[in-house]
């Protein structure tokens, strides 16, 4: 409920740039390095694979992002396009507004309070689901271990 309301408030603000909050951290995600693939994207993000390959598809789609070769042609990398670079230049003002209306409201030691505490969920979860995802690999390994026994 509190992320749905914190998302609707960044949303707003950022509207007149054409960007979702979820939009605008995989576009600055990219832009730090210059061009990402979709496990860098995962991590550093924490997004999981399938709602990221949606929203790439969507701004690739709408030619904000395009793909570019990698040595490893299994892994798929993307970049800014210039449009993506334009969207991304009007939208980064309008992200500071909504950061500065909430550091507004709620002040710089709660925020600094709920950051600490939101980034150690966050290791939390990403820690669970990683072991879930190593329990299910290592569940597969033995059962198609299992099948060349026989």
């Amino acid at each position: 409920m509190v992320s749905r309301a914190v998302t609707q408030l960044y949303d707003d603000v950022l509207r007149p740039s054409g960007l979702r909050v979820t939009q605008f951290s995989i576009l600055a995600t990219i832009a730090r390095s210059g061009e990402a693939n979709l496990r860098q994207l995962e991590a550093g993000l924490a997004i999981d694979q399938t709602t990221l390959t949606r929203s790439l598809s969507l701004l690739q789609r709408d030619r904000v992002i395009e793909r570019v070769p990698h040595p490893d042609g299994r892994i798929k990398a993307v970049r800014l396009t210039r449009k993506g670079r334009r969207m991304l230049d009007v939208a980064r003002p309008l992200w500071a507004q909504a950061q500065n209306k909430v550091l507004r409201e709620i002040g710089t030691t709660a925020w600094h309070d709920a950051e600490r505490r939101l980034a150690r969920l966050l290791h939390v979860a990403v820690e669970k689901r990683r072991l879930g995802r190593d329990a299910a690999r290592g569940r597969e390994w033995r059962s198609k271990s299992l099948e060349g026994a026989r």
